[in-house]
């Protein structure tokens, strides 16, 4: 299995991201929050403007995973204080399991490293308990919580977690 991080760079790729976060936010936090919490996140955090303004505006880096040429999921970084923001990492459910997240936070590590930066740090939903397992799986750690008002009456109830490099 071929595993390929491809950085999202054309209207073509972005709507590739788009695409999989439709699906993939819908697995991910169907058990977790509302539909309507869902859809909203989505047009908010990933929709084919939101993820063009992040890449173009807001300095981030995004990459659409790769398995053999299908698009298996992505990520979105940013650095920001000597550390690198793990804004985004999904995978699409045919291919969890197979060593694609393995090698997703390998790129991650080594992306942070080549840039000197001293740790890797992202939120996770605090009810995401099998995201959950896999970050404290990979070595990162709980360093507070946080309550974020993202509008519509929606908050997003995340651990922020940590991995010193």
């Amino acid at each position: 299995m071929n595993i390929k991080f491809e950085k999202v760079v054309t209207e073509e790729q972005i709507k590739k991201v788009a695409e999989a976060a439709n699906i993939v936010w819908h697995e991910a936090y169907k058990e977790i929050v509302s539909l309507a919490q869902i859809d909203y996140m989505i047009e908010k955090f990933q929709s084919f403007g939101s993820l063009s303004e992040a890449i173009n505006k807001n300095n981030y880096l995004y990459y659409l995973i790769k398995v053999d040429d299908t698009v298996a999921g992505y990520i979105g970084l940013q650095e920001k204080d000597g550390k690198m923001f793990l804004s985004k990492l999904y995978i699409l459910k045919e291919f969890r399991g197979k060593q694609v997240s393995s090698k997703t936070f390998e790129f991650i590590e080594n992306s942070a490293r080549n840039k000197k930066l001293k740790s890797v740090w992202l939120t996770a939903n605090k009810n995401n308990t099998h995201a959950i397992e896999v970050y404290k799986h990979k070595g990162f750690v709980v360093i507070r919580t946080q309550v974020t008002d993202i509008g519509n009456g929606f908050v997003m109830d995340d651990y922020v977690f940590e991995k010193t490099l």
